[in-house]
């Protein structure tokens, strides 16, 4: 269809349909036909990602979020590249159709890719009509994924020059932080003293694999079955520690029990969900490595989301996030940050 005749609904936010349309025609001929229609997918809180369809398919377009925009995060270009280098592998990920670099089109650089069937499993409400016996296959099969990515030998698939391996975990200390001070809108407790800890007891690290950066069950679809079906949200990905991801996935299920509001996502209370102690014996064992001890992985890991949320929850104070669930997101800055302390004065 070419560009005078082809007509949108409407345009949701930082996604103009018609300069949308005119690049998939171009990059995808007949990927879409008819006249486009969008919305945004109730969820992420980083990068934004719509449901753009023409009534006979529907796919998903991927950009940066609205307005203020960290250096380095949000790169369009690495995360497609990521995704389609892992199309042929044991893990589960869309396919994908076309990356945009020119921010002109639509504002920002973006992607699109397939839409894959399954649930991005967020809540305990979701879960806990399963049953306890699904719950618990589901979270395992999330901990079986991480093992099959961290499987994956980069150079086998294009990715060896994808990161910098050697002094990774210290460029994460110092990354983050950097990506805390152009955040910084408030007081914020403790944290500064949690960097300098981190800073001072960076450990050896272990054999590098691809790393995820922000692993967890909402960052996966599900299918009905109970099987993973895809792995999304690749937007920190890069060649690491694979601890660090591991460490990252318990951050997030104590995370819940800490607070009472729901900032990210409440499925570890639910009732057959695997435990830290667990997910770190299944990881173990099927994965041959040590995690005996992870006390600076996992406070790197809450100085890591503490950063995030701050970084969202100052993008909420500017008038620059999409969607509903921001007001509550500042609240769980502290919490991190005090988790933080105490992992790290354990080693």
């Amino acid at each position: 269809m070419t560009d005078a005749v082809r007509t949108t609904d409407y345009d949701p936010p930082g996604l103009p349909l018609d300069r949308l349309g005119a690049f998939i025609d171009a990059a995808v001929p007949g990927l879409l036909t008819g006249p486009l229609r969008a919305r945004v997918v109730a969820g992420g809180k980083s990068n934004l990602t719509y449901e753009v369809g023409d009534g006979a398919r529907t796919v998903i377009v991927r950009r940066p979020p609205l307005g203020h925009v960290l250096a380095t995060a949000h790169d369009m270009a690495r995360e497609h590249r990521v995704i389609t280098a892992l199309r042929d592998t044991v893990v589960p990920v869309p396919h994908t159709y076309a990356v945009c670099e020119d921010p002109d089109v639509v504002g920002a650089p973006f992607y699109v890719m397939e839409r894959v069937e399954g649930t991005p499993y967020r809540f305990a409400v979701q879960l806990e009509p399963l049953g306890a016996r699904r719950v618990r296959a589901i979270s395992e099969r999330m901990v079986d994924t991480l093992v099959a990515l961290h499987s994956v030998d980069p150079s086998a698939v294009g990715l060896s020059d994808f990161g910098r391996p050697e002094g990774f975990l210290e460029r994460q200390v110092r990354r983050w932080k950097q990506q805390l001070d152009a955040s910084r809108s408030r007081d914020l407790s403790g944290i500064d003293e949690l960097h300098e800890r981190l800073a001072g007891s960076v450990p050896a690290q272990c054999d590098p694999t691809i790393v995820h950066g922000d692993f967890r069950l909402d960052n996966l679809l599900v299918t009905s079955d109970d099987e993973v079906s895809a792995v999304l949200d690749w937007e920190m990905a890069t060649l690491g520690d694979p601890l660090t991801d591991v460490a990252l996935l318990e951050a997030y299920q104590t995370l819940p029990l800490m607070m009472d509001s729901v900032a990210v996502s409440d499925v570890s209370r639910t009732p057959g969900f695997i435990s830290g102690p667990e997910l770190r014996q299944r990881y173990a064992a099927a994965s041959g490595r040590d995690l005996g001890h992870l006390s600076f992985h996992l406070g790197l890991a809450y100085f890591k989301l503490a950063v995030i949320l701050e970084g969202i929850h100052y993008r909420y104070t500017q008038g620059q996030t999409v969607g509903q669930g921001f007001s509550t997101i500042g609240e769980a800055t502290g919490p991190l940050v005090a988790a933080g302390l105490a992992a790290v004065k354990e080693s």
